[in-house]
């Protein structure tokens, strides 16, 4: 589904990826791991545009997608959630749904048809899949850590993604919201069949739901492979002995 190749990107003489690659297949949950200043964020940006890549190619679903704007991306098929908590927190948690489901459907609003009516069941469904049903009427702002993080997974479900990239998805969670999160990601993957990449610094959370791993160090790609060979990997073991696991 998702194919990157020999992709660059410096930022004033810092080469931040440096001619990285990664594979992720059709219903794959893929981790990108690697010590802090990696590039792992670097190279999400990159996927989804928010950074243009100096060299290399991104191909999606076999269409090359280098170049394009995030808007454009989106509409390709490929969701994404940040590091901090990116939604609307004076609307409501039905109400954040539903303006990505009005997005993605292109609607234009209008005295003869609001916004209210609209996508009601659509929206309703996603909130049942997230778990977050019993509080769409809640101001979304008001919503513990781990259930915001979780609305931002819900909001990236309303353009009905492909691929869903996730940048530390359980970063700031309590032990309980981090096993919800696991527990939602997996779900995800299983029951919708989505594809999922995601970074991690949770080793634990990273080898137990991943099928496919990539280390990142310097920018560069140490190795992608299943979790055993990554774990047997001599430059793994030392990259996060001398750094930062």
């Amino acid at each position: 589904m998702l194919h990157l190749s020999a992709i660059q990107k410096s930022f004033e003489g810092f080469m931040a990826v440096n001619g990285a690659q990664l594979a992720v297949g059709n219903g794959e949950v893929a981790a990108v791991i690697g010590p802090n200043g990696a590039g792992k964020t670097t190279l999400f940006n990159l996927i989804t545009g928010q950074l243009q890549p100096d060299s290399g190619r991104i191909m999606f679903k076999n269409e090359n997608i280098t170049g394009l704007r995030p808007y454009q991306i989106c509409r390709k098929g490929i969701g994404r959630s940040f590091q901090v908590v990116n939604i609307f927190k004076r609307l409501t948690v039905f109400e954040n749904v539903q303006a990505a489901v009005l997005s993605r459907r292109k609607k234009v609003f209008n005295l003869f048809s609001p916004a209210k009516n609209m996508a009601i069941q659509e929206t309703k469904d996603i909130l049942q899949n997230v778990g977050l049903s019993d509080k769409a009427d809640m101001v979304s702002g008001l919503l513990s850590h781990g259930d915001q993080k979780v609305l931002e997974m819900a909001i990236s479900l309303g353009n009905r993604p492909d691929l869903l990239i996730l940048d530390e998805p359980t970063a700031g969670m309590s032990h309980e919201e981090t096993s919800v999160a696991i527990e939602l990601i997996q779900r995800l993957s299983g029951d919708l069949g989505l594809t999922i990449l995601f970074c991690e610094h949770d080793m634990e959370l990273v080898f137990a739901i991943s099928h496919t791993i990539m280390v990142m160090q310097q920018g560069k790609t140490i190795i992608q492979g299943k979790p055993e060979e990554v774990r047997n990997n001599r430059q793994v073991q030392d990259a996060y002995l001398g750094g930062a696991a």
